[in-house]
């Protein structure tokens, strides 16, 4: 024992890093038994696991702090020295402290919430789940026609909010516009075909458009923002080859391509009850006039 107390008073330094080493075990330690007894103890999986994590930070902020203050020694180096960490973890982890300054900016503005159908950074989908670093989607679009599933799970940084445009289909209003073109040949009877357009829009979207009118009227309200109309609109273009109704309606956002096939559907079957009076146009070529062909053959006499 003697030549052992003898050994470290000729070698303080080594004295000082064994120190510093049982020190850190014992906060190892103690940071591994209380996230085993933080995993026996708590049923919910997503509170254990962000429990256990936030143990972990724990202990190593609580390590870095002992480690600055047992080799400076002194309070005026200690402040120094954690002035210079910080800006040095502040360049190193800048992505994961916006990460988590947006979280903060989701949840207190609002921004959107589990269940919103958004678009950010290119990538659109219904949102699952906000977490302090994290927004998980259910991915839509893509390879995949219209607005559908296309099964991935797509995890975002949250940093994300602060870099570019959030496209919120559902946040104040659930209804967004869509359209689509119906070809009506030349010579149809266009007043029919608008009263078959208009009645089969009218009829199917008369739900959306009573839903729709008092939460727009709350969205003027709140918003600087001009009133518009939420009934079905059809409008005509004249082109080279046929008449174009354009309509123009109101939908619940997580069923605009649901309800466009009702409404092709519907409209086609009613074109088709009119006998030719409505006739839906395709593109053709008409020939105007042939050339004149000038053939000339040569006959050899044998």
């Amino acid at each position: 024992m003697e030549k052992i107390n003898q050994w470290f008073l000729e070698y303080p330094l080594l004295q000082s890093i064994i120190k510093y080493v049982v020190i850190v075990v014992f906060v190892l330690l103690c940071v591994q038994f209380i996230r085993r007894f933080l995993k026996k103890n708590i049923a919910n999986t997503s509170v254990r696991y962000k429990s256990q994590k936030g143990i972990e930070l724990i202990g190593y902020f609580l390590l870095a702090f002992i480690t600055v203050l047992y080799f400076t020694g002194s309070i005026k180096d200690f402040t120094v020295t954690l002035g210079l960490l910080s800006a040095g973890l502040a360049f190193t982890l800048q992505e994961l402290i916006l990460s988590i300054a947006g979280s903060v900016y989701i949840f207190v503005v609002k921004v959107y919430e589990p269940g919103d159908r958004i678009e950010i950074n290119g990538i659109k989908g219904d949102v699952i789940d906000v977490d302090s670093i994290y927004t998980t989607m259910m991915e839509i679009g893509q390879w995949v026609e219209s607005d559908n599933y296309t099964g991935r799970i797509v995890k975002l940084s949250n940093a994300f909010v602060f870099k570019g445009p959030v496209y919120n289909y559902s946040k104040d209003f659930p209804f967004i516009w869509d359209e689509f073109n119906l070809p009506i040949r030349y010579g149809s009877d266009i007043d029919l075909a608008k009263s078959i357009i208009i009645k089969a829009a009218t009829t199917t979207l008369a739900e959306y458009t009573k839903a729709s009118k008092d939460q727009w009227k709350e969205v003027v309200n709140k918003y600087y923002i001009e009133d518009a109309m939420v009934e079905p609109t059809l409008a005509t273009t004249l082109t080279d080859n046929w008449i174009k109704f354009n309509l123009r309606y109101i939908v619940d956002y997580k069923k605009r391509r649901i309800t466009k096939h009702i409404l092709n559907d519907l409209i086609r079957t009613e074109i088709e009850a009119t006998n030719g009076k409505v006739v839906l146009a395709s593109q053709t070529i008409e020939l105007i006039k042939i050339p004149d062909l000038k053939v000339e053959t040569n006959t050899k006499k044998h």
